[in-house]
């Protein structure tokens, strides 16, 4: 979260997976201006991941950029251009009746 702090992401979004599913711990969900923010962003993260705690995170959508997906095994993170995210809404889904929900910033 602090990577995407610094990248001046949006609305970061912070979601406990535990008891909700085995497929990570916590998914962050932001938003970035741009498509090219949003892919700067990813490929920031990723490069931080690897080198600060030797993470190879598997990375889906990036040529477009307008939903970009970072697999860091026991963290999922979803970086949107505002309008995708509004769209898909996963906050909501994940978050559902669950106040941990936790927004930086």
């Amino acid at each position: 979260m602090r990577s995407l702090d610094d990248d001046q992401a949006l609305d970061i979004v912070s979601i406990p997976l535990a008891g909700k599913s085995s497929i990570a711990d916590h998914m962050v969900i932001a938003s970035g201006r741009s498509t090219r923010q949003v892919a700067s962003m990813a490929t920031k993260l990723a490069d931080r991941l690897k080198q600060e705690y030797g993470k190879l995170c598997r990375i889906e959508g990036l040529p477009t950029a307008d939903w970009v997906l970072i697999d860091a095994d026991d963290i999922i993170v979803h970086l949107f251009r505002p309008e995708v995210r509004s769209f898909y809404n996963l906050e909501r889904m994940w978050a559902f009746g669950d106040e941990k929900a936790v927004a930086a910033g």
